[in-house]
């Protein structure tokens, strides 16, 4: 498959550090800005992002960072309908899980280690990726 067409969910502290340009992360921002992948979002992940950015980097900088994901056309607003509750360490984490099942998507980045209870779930066809890792994906 093409990094184009990609069905990804990114977990907030992998978006996070990817904001700022002096990140050395700075590569993921510029690969959604540029439709490198698909990004697929639930209403809570969109409403954690928010929230998570605003903390860290202020309210104006949240509100242009949400306003862009909701208007790049490969980012894609998923509604689900059913909740899986398979991490149970860290329930918050499973809005990211149910997001990516929901959405088919492939491939989950994060650093959080709570998702590798997905190699327990094959046949949902996603894997769990950190971030460098994805990285090597997107360059192909």
């Amino acid at each position: 498959m093409e990094n184009e067409e990609k069905r990804v969910v990114l977990d907030t502290n992998v978006l996070l550090t990817s904001i700022s340009p002096r990140s050395s992360n700075h590569w993921l921002w510029q690969a959604i800005l540029s439709g490198k992948f698909l990004l697929f979002v639930t209403t809570d992940i969109l409403d954690e992002y928010a929230e998570i950015i605003e903390k860290h980097m202020g309210q104006t900088v949240s509100e242009a960072v949400l306003d862009l994901l909701t208007d790049l056309p490969n980012v894609h607003f998923i509604h689900k309908y059913y909740w899986w509750h398979l991490i149970e360490a860290d329930p918050d984490d499973n809005k990211f899980l149910d997001c990516a099942i929901a959405a088919s998507a492939e491939i989950l980045v994060s650093e959080d280690n709570h998702f590798k209870e997905i190699k327990k779930f094959p046949y949902f066809g996603l894997k769990w990726v950190k971030l460098e890792e994805f990285r090597k994906i997107v360059r192909g």
